[in-house]
């Protein structure tokens, strides 16, 4: 059974930085390329990174390009998302999921930005 559980956020004020980690069972996750979604309050899910298989090559969202990190450590299975320079409008929870998947299917974890 595939499961990937997200941790890490929490409330921070802006310009602040959380470090979200998901942690993947269940399925080969060397094999997946991996992907940051999130759902802002009211809103639908929007992409914010994603990273090939290896490790090597991401891609970022235009708001969080420049602030946001995705990583990888395929010997762990565990995928990061290292967010610096947050701002209110990063408000959403943050889920982790296969990057070919069209919606996640976890519980995802609130980063709550605000003074």
């Amino acid at each position: 059974e595939v499961q990937l559980v997200e941790s890490g956020g929490g409330l921070v004020q802006p310009g602040g930085s959380l470090r979200l980690s998901c942690a993947a069972s269940g399925f080969s996750f060397s094999s997946y390329a991996m992907a940051w979604v999130r759902q802002p309050p009211g809103k639908g899910f929007e992409s914010v990174a994603a990273i090939n298989r290896s490790g090597t090559s991401a891609t970022y969202g235009d708001s969080v390009k420049d602030r946001f990190t995705i990583s990888r450590d395929n010997a762990k299975n565990m995928l990061y998302l290292q967010m610096n320079d947050l701002k209110p409008e990063d408000t959403a929870v943050y889920y982790c999921q296969k990057w070919e998947d069209r919606d996640p299917d976890s519980q995802g974890t609130q980063v709550t930005v605000s003074s």
